[in-house]
């Protein structure tokens, strides 16, 4: 059996300016899993940095509010909303609530820093 501790994972600042611990990657532990779990934060104000990957992603947003941003188009999300980012799409989030913005990220196949793309601008 393998459980993932949360607090036990070390947290990095992700491509995109997230703070971000990885609690499963198939290449990170002996698994058979197709994708990649990770718990990400975005403290109040602040943006990630714009970024694309050529897999899909999934945000299941744990608390607070952020304003999404996929391929042009914004929506306001919050705790409970699930947020499908295709392959490819030029995405960000912005938290726009009062708390930090805490969420998981799905990644499959799972996430690779070959398949990421992270653009300078807005």
């Amino acid at each position: 059996m393998l459980v993932q501790k949360l607090s036990a994972m070390d947290e990095f600042i992700a491509g995109d300016g997230t703070r971000l611990r990885e609690l499963l990657h198939p290449d990170k532990q002996v698994i058979e899993l197709r994708y990649s779990l990770a718990h990400a934060i975005v403290a109040v104000g602040q943006t990630s940095t714009p970024h694309s990957l050529t897999t899909s992603e999934v945000y299941y947003l744990l608390s607070g509010k952020g304003e999404m941003h996929i391929d042009g188009e914004t929506q306001i999300v919050e705790t409970g909303d699930a947020v499908y980012i295709p392959p490819n799409a030029r995405q960000f989030i912005r938290n726009c609530g009062n708390e930090p913005l805490v969420f998981i990220c799905i990644v499959d196949p799972a996430w690779r820093k070959e398949d990421e793309t992270v653009f300078e601008e807005v």
